[in-house]
């Protein structure tokens, strides 16, 4: 239970790591966040602490606790402070506002993802994925994790603002692949954390330079738009003539922050779900065998398309099964904005929380043989049984993804789509290793052999 309380003398802190004298647990952290999370869960139990030179954390490893800061005391927690490293990228838009002008923005935003809205970019995603498709051929070895990053980068760049030049998605590629890396380099390593983004660094200026590409691009595109005042039937164009209550509209600039981070989110979190989900499914080939076996039954030789949803039930289950083991967004960070209290532990103003989805969904307390590969467990009434936030892979309360039920019709029609046409085999001699970047990406790639059906 989160209970405000007043500023005591002596804190009542959690147990945890000791870490470095100097460095406290940041080295721990750099050298396998993933581990080191996992471990401190198992060794020191629900709530655990971590103490750094500049910072203090409490990692959360109990739904109740998650519960607790993302839904019913959400208020005392704010954004944590390493998504100022993506300013410039994400600009105030959904992820990175918060406050009354987050909540303004997420009430005008949200008609854009109504189901009906979104029904009609199923045929987009299998368009997309069908011209990949067809420029593969027998035997070939390529990165299936480029190859799902630029599938997703165009569907995205297509259904935010009719963009179907690939000039742009590639200033759009370069501008997200360059971040990452910046975000990764500043969230590790702490002299560099403490360097403003305008010091002339190698990495500095890369991440500049992308961010004004991306802008010029983009700010072209919403000025062009304003001037033909034309509906295209994507998101920007609804965006673009959404009024609020008091009947104002965004300004540029929310527009270009709403449109990159939809476009962030909503690339980055799909291409790694097909990324991992294909290298899975190489693993398995049970799996791989009963989905194919649901594709042909409820496809026959057609592609995949919005009505047939609900007949891909276990493609659902596998997708659902992928988000379990290898979640995108691996973990989420909040910043207590008073002194609080979480389950008797106290927390001052400006402590961090750590909540964890690659913990949590394989704790063997909800689920039985945790690192094992079973879309099956999802039958039945299985989800229903499990307490809330044991299973969150879009986050959950009130910040819950906007973009949820978008992500889940793309990932269905795509992995259909692909497993429907092509058999995906691991290429030997390779270094599989989850990287916990800002997301969950494959450190090295993963190379695959395609073999046409």
């Amino acid at each position: 239970m989160v209970t405000i309380t007043k500023p005591k003398t002596q804190l009542n802190l959690p147990p945890g790591p000791k870490g470095h004298p100097v460095f406290g647990v940041l080295p721990d952290y750099r050298d396998g966040a993933l581990d080191f999370a996992t471990r401190c869960a198992k060794e020191y139990g629900d709530i655990v602490l971590w103490q750094g030179p500049l910072f203090r954390a409490f990692q959360l490893n109990h739904p109740d606790y998650i519960e607790e800061v993302l839904v019913s005391r959400s208020n005392l927690f704010g954004k944590h402070r390493s998504l100022n490293i993506f300013k410039r990228l994400l600009g105030n838009g959904l992820v990175s506002s918060d406050g009354e002008f987050w909540q303004r923005q997420r009430r005008m935003i949200q008609p854009a993802f109504h189901q009906e809205r979104i029904v009609g970019y199923g045929k987009v995603m299998v368009d997309y994925a069908l011209t990949m498709l067809n420029s593969w051929q027998d035997g070939q070895e390529r990165d299936i994790h480029d190859e799902m990053m630029g599938l997703t980068l165009e569907i995205v760049a297509k259904t935010l603002f009719e963009a179907d030049v690939k000039q742009q998605v590639e200033i759009v590629g370069k501008a997200l692949e360059t971040s990452i890396e910046y975000y990764e380099v500043r969230n590790t390593n702490l002299l560099v954390y403490l360097l403003p983004d305008w010091f002339p660094t190698r990495k500095n200026l890369a991440y500049i330079g992308a961010m004004q590409q991306m802008d010029e691009m983009l700010y072209t595109i919403i000025n062009q738009r304003r001037v033909s005042n034309q509906d295209k039937g994507d998101l920007l164009s609804m965006l673009l003539h959404i009024q609020d209550e008091d009947g104002a509209r965004m300004t540029d600039k929310q527009l270009r922050d709403e449109v990159m981070t939809l476009m962030f989110a909503g690339h980055e979190t799909t291409a790694l779900t097909l990324s991992w989900g294909l290298y899975l499914l190489s693993q398995h080939p049970e799996v791989e065998a009963k989905l194919l076996e649901e594709i042909n039954a409820v496809l026959g030789e057609k592609a995949p398309t919005f009505a047939d949803l609900p007949a891909l039930r276990y493609t659902e289950h596998v997708i659902m099964e992928i988000m379990r083991l290898y979640p995108a967004a691996w973990a989420i960070g909040r910043q207590a904005l008073q002194d609080c209290e979480i389950g008797g532990y106290n927390l001052r103003a400006g402590d961090a929380v750590i909540v964890s989805q690659w913990v949590t969904q394989r704790d063997a307390r909800y689920f039985q043989d945790p690192e094992a590969f079973e879309p099956e467990r999802w039958f039945v009434d299985f989800a229903k049984k499990l307490p809330k936030f044991a299973y969150f892979p879009f986050g959950g309360g009130s910040r819950i993804c906007i973009g949820k039920s978008f992500a889940m019709m793309e990932a269905v029609l795509l992995l259909a789509t692909i497993i429907q046409k092509y058999h995906l085999e691991l290429a030997p001699l390779q270094d599989i290793t989850p990287w916990p970047a800002f997301t969950l990406r494959p450190k090295h790639g993963i190379k695959m052999k395609l073999c046409k059906r």
